[in-house]
C-alpha cells in the first residue's frame, strides 16, 4: 500500500520541524548557562602548628626597695624629684648632719686622748725595761708598766670604733638609693623626725628594665602538655622559651621576653602554677600592676591542618562549613570541626584532609554542585569593591545546612 505523497511530506516536514525547534532549545538553554565562577581557593597541607597558649598576668618590678633611715634625725631636704630614675648611691635626702658632726669631732678628741696615754706607757715601759736590765727596779713595777700600755694601747681601739661609728652616721644623714629605677611619690616631708624603727619608709624605688610579668596557667594543661611531648603527639618549639605580650588595649608589645622559671608547686586554691617572663622595658612602657596577656610557645603540633578564617562558615544551627572543590572544578559543602586560631588563620581538627581545595573569595556566587574555576588564593590581593561588598553581605548571612 502506498502512501500518499502528500501526507509523506507533510510528516517529513513536521519532523524536521520538531528536529530544528529541539536544537534551538538546546542553544538557546547553553547560551543561557552562566560560565563557570571564578573563585580563589587555598588549597590545604599538613605542616607543624605552634602550640602558642594565651595566659593572663601582671607585670612586677624585677627589684623594689624601701627607702628607709639608718639613722634617728630631722629632715632638712629632699634632693630627688618624684617619679624620675634615679642611680644607685644618688643622695635622696638630707638629715641635719650637726648632731653626728658633734660626735665625730668628740671621737677624734677621745682618740687623740687615748693615743696621748698610749706614749706616755711607752715610755713608762721602757724605762722600767732598761732599770729592770741594771736589776734597780722590781719585777712587779715592770709588769705593771707592760700592763698600762696594752690597757692604753687597747683604749686607742676603742677610740677609733667610736670614731669610725661617728663618721659612719654623719655619712648615714645623706639617705641614698639603695638601687637604680624609678622613684616613686615622697612620704616624708622637710622637717619631719624620722626614726629606724618607723614602720613608714621615705620612698619606694622600682627597677623597671627588664620587667617580670608573672602569669598562670591550669596545671591540668600543663600536666596534659607535658604528656602530648612525651607521647610524641607533639614536638619541642625551638622558641619554647620565648614569649610575648598582649597589652590591655589588644595591642602586641613590640619587645619579645624570655621564659624564668614555671613554679614547682600547684596553688591549692586555684590549681594554678605560676610562671615568670622578663621582658626588656627600654622606654618604661610596661608598668607594675598592669594586666596584660601572654603568649608563650610551648610546642609544635605535627601534621596540623588550616585554613583561612574568611573561608569559614556557619550555618543555622551553628555548625562550622567551608565550600571544597572537587576534581571536576565543582563545589561541595564540608563539615568541619574547628580548633585552635593562629593569626588570621583556623586549626580544622576534622574534615578535611591535606591537599584539598577550599574557596576563600568568590563563594558567595556558588552553590553545591555549581561548575567554578579555581585559582590560588593571595591573602596579598585587595578584593573588588563589589566583592568585598558581597562578602559582608554573606558574613551576615549563614550558611545553609546541606541536607
Amino acid at each position: 500500500m502506498r502512501m500518499n505523497r502528500p501526507i509523506l511530506a507533510a510528516a517529513l516536514a513536521s519532523v524536521i520541524f520538531l528536529a530544528g525547534c529541539q536544537k534551538n532549545e538546546e542553544q538557546q538553554a547553553a547560551a543561557a548557562a552562566p560560565p563557570p565562577s571564578p573563585v580563589a581557593v587555598f588549597t590545604t597541607k599538613a605542616e607543624p602548628l605552634p602550640i602558642t597558649n594565651e595566659l593572663p598576668g601582671r607585670i612586677t618590678a624585677t627589684r623594689i626597695a624601701e627607702v628607709r633611715p639608718r639613722i634617728s634625725g630631722i629632715v632638712v631636704e629632699r634632693v630627688f624629684e618624684q617619679g624620675t630614675m634615679v642611680k644607685e648611691g644618688d643622695v635622696l635626702y638630707r638629715i641635719d648632719p650637726a648632731p653626728f658632726q658633734v660626735k665625730v669631732d668628740s671621737a677624734e678628741a677621745t682618740l687623740k686622748r687615748a693615743q696621748a696615754v698610749v706614749d706616755q706607757a711607752k715610755r713608762t715601759a721602757d724605762r722600767q725595761s732598761r732599770l729592770k736590765e741594771a736589776q734597780v727596779t722590781a719585777v712587779q713595777q715592770y709588769d705593771d708598766a707592760i700592763a698600762a700600755l696594752a690597757q692604753a694601747e687597747a683604749d686607742v681601739g676603742i677610740a677609733e670604733a667610736g670614731l669610725a661609728e661617728a663618721k659612719l652616721n654623719l655619712q648615714y644623714t645623706n639617705v641614698t638609693a639603695p638601687i637604680s629605677g624609678r622613684i616613686g611619690r615622697a612620704l616624708i616631708t622637710e622637717g619631719a623626725l624620722v626614726n629606724t624603727n618607723d614602720p613608714q619608709n621615705l620612698a619606694t624605688i622600682q627597677q623597671l628594665d627588664p620587667i617580670y610579668a608573672d602569669f598562670t596557667q591550669s596545671a591540668t594543661d600543663l600536666i596534659r602538655l607535658r604528656k602530648a611531648l612525651k607521647d610524641g603527639q607533639w614536638m619541642s618549639a625551638k622558641n619554647e622559651a620565648e614569649v610575648q605580650l598582649i597589652l590591655d588595649d589588644g595591642t602586641p608589645y613590640a619587645l619579645k621576653g624570655r621564659l624564668l622559671f614555671s613554679e614547682a608547686a600547684v596553688d591549692a586554691t586555684t590549681g594554678q602554677v605560676t610562671l615568670r617572663g622578663e621582658f626588656p622595658n627600654p622606654n618604661n612602657d610596661l608598668l607594675p600592676g598592669m594586666y596584660v596577656r601572654v603568649q608563650i610557645q610551648q610546642g609544635l603540633e605535627k601534621d596540623a591542618i588550616t585554613v583561612p578564617q574568611q573561608a569559614v562558615q556557619r550555618n543555622n544551627a551553628g555548625q562550622s562549613q567551608v565550600y571544597v572543590v572537587n576534581a571536576d572544578n565543582k563545589v561541595e559543602f564540608r563539615n568541619v570541626t574547628l580548633g585552635r586560631t593562629v593569626g588570621e588563620r583556623w586549626q580544622v581538627t576534622s574534615g578535611l584532609k591535606p591537599g584539598e581545595k577550599v574557596i576563600v573569595e568568590g563563594f558567595q556566587k556558588v552553590g553545591p554542585g555549581a561548575p567554578v574555576q579555581p585559582s590560588d588564593w593571595d591573602p596579598n590581593a585587595k578584593p573588588a569593591p563589589e566583592q568585598a561588598s558581597a562578602s559582608a553581605d554573606a558574613g551576615e548571612k549563614p550558611a545553609t545546612e546541606v541536607k
